[in-house]
């Protein structure tokens, strides 16, 4: 079992979790690289951001589709940032989750480390009636995969790997507006759509209903030992 302390953020500004992460991930590799692998530092943060647009390292900045102005008049913020894929929103009623897992501890690379991640959301939304799962070419979880016309994200996923160690992660629509969603390119989609779990459903979720699931799923599949901070 890997001992994984577990934060959960609340609502929280999308640069200050950031910098958190940045703060935890040297921490990780400082501990990584001075003691045994058996006694490896792991972290599991929760959070919800206010409404914020953030572009991946091979990103385009033509997806996102409003100018400066327009950001401000929505309440959004706008960040380049340093992991993988392209630009998405995080907003209230989405739930993010960044591991920061030293990989050589588990062990598993970086593509087996994606696939888990997209498990334990697809294994959620089934226990809540949602059948998802991936789509051919494009990172994350999707509903209606065999359907192309209809094939719509549910989750997002982006990591960046350094030294070993995740940072970034994913973000489950469970309540979110999906509204915000008109003003991006997806993940550079042009033709695919995006949907909630309370969409899906027809009602709001509990959030916190919601983290307990995939806290438990997170446990199981990666076999964390959670330490709640």
């Amino acid at each position: 079992m890997h001992e994984t302390t577990y934060i959960d953020l609340g609502l929280k500004d999308f640069k200050e979790t950031w910098d958190l992460q940045i703060d935890i991930h040297k921490r990780v590799v400082e501990v990584k690289t001075s003691i045994n692998l058996d006694n490896q530092m792991h972290y599991l943060i929760f959070v919800e951001h206010p409404h914020v647009y953030t572009l991946g390292k091979s990103g385009k900045e033509n997806n996102l589709l409003i100018h400066d102005d327009l950001l401000k008049s929505i309440g959004a913020t706008f960040y380049k940032i340093d992991r993988g894929g392209d630009i998405t929103y995080h907003g209230p009623g989405q739930l993010v989750g960044y591991p920061i897992f030293n990989l050589e501890a588990f062990p598993m690379g970086v593509r087996d480390y994606v696939n888990h991640l997209e498990q334990v959301i697809i294994d959620t939304l089934s226990e809540q009636g949602i059948i998802a799962s991936r789509l051919k070419g494009a990172t994350g979880v999707w509903l209606n995969t065999d359907n192309p016309e209809k094939a719509r994200k549910i989750c997002a996923i982006g990591v960046k790997v350094s030294r070993s160690v995740t940072m970034h992660g994913f973000a489950l629509n469970v309540n979110t507006d999906l509204n915000y969603f008109r003003y991006i390119n997806p993940c550079g989609f042009i033709n695919k759509g995006v949907t909630s779990m309370e969409k899906e459903l027809g009602a709001e979720q509990s959030m916190d209903t919601i983290k307990q699931i995939l806290l438990k799923n997170l446990q199981r599949i990666f076999r964390l030992q959670i330490i709640h901070s």
